[in-house]
């Protein structure tokens, strides 16, 4: 993949979108600059523009460190907040105040990340905390609070989050 095509891979998934595409134009551009040290030095006040801007004055934190496939969607970012140890596959949807990371343990140590699959979309207000997996093809309905890892293919709704359907034709509960 060219650098081009690196820099826009979230285009075609945000149109009409220009907030969106404006954001993950300059997430993808500071993690390309993150992969090489002289990059950092050179481009270190691109990297103090970007904490700034895109995290203190939009509310967006997507840090460099993040791995996630291409085609990833925002909408209405603000008060998004994603650790850097979460791992997003292709295709996913973002909206306003998702929290996605870790979580502490009883014993003061802090889990794993969450692992979230291919064509994800998560609603507003939603928590996904923990070292669980999303599976692909879910989708996580406004306010749920994810605790518990969710197969392929589900719905799922609430605070605890329960599986609503499996989109495959089964109920579960």
């Amino acid at each position: 993949m060219n650098l081009f095509s690196y820099l826009f891979q979230d285009w075609a998934a945000n149109p009409k979108n220009i907030k969106g595409r404006f954001v993950l134009f300059l997430f993808r551009l500071v993690q390309v600059i993150s992969r090489y040290t002289l990059l950092k030095i050179i481009f270190i006040l691109y990297l103090a523009f970007y904490h700034y801007y895109v995290e203190w004055v939009l509310g967006i934190e997507l840090p460099r460190k993040l791995t996630v496939g291409k085609g990833l969607m925002l909408y209405h970012g603000q008060a998004l907040v994603v650790n850097q140890g979460v791992v997003m596959g292709e295709g996913c949807t973002l909206r306003n105040s998702v929290t996605i990371g870790h979580k502490k343990l009883a014993d003061g140590t802090f889990s794993g990340c969450p692992r979230i699959g291919n064509h994800v979309d998560i609603g507003a207000n939603v928590c996904i905390i923990g070292d669980v997996e999303i599976g692909d093809h879910v989708t996580i309905g406004a306010g749920a609070v994810v605790t518990k890892s969710v197969p392929a293919h589900s719905t799922v709704v609430g605070n605890p989050a329960r599986i609503l359907e499996k989109k495959s034709g089964e109920a579960q509960i």
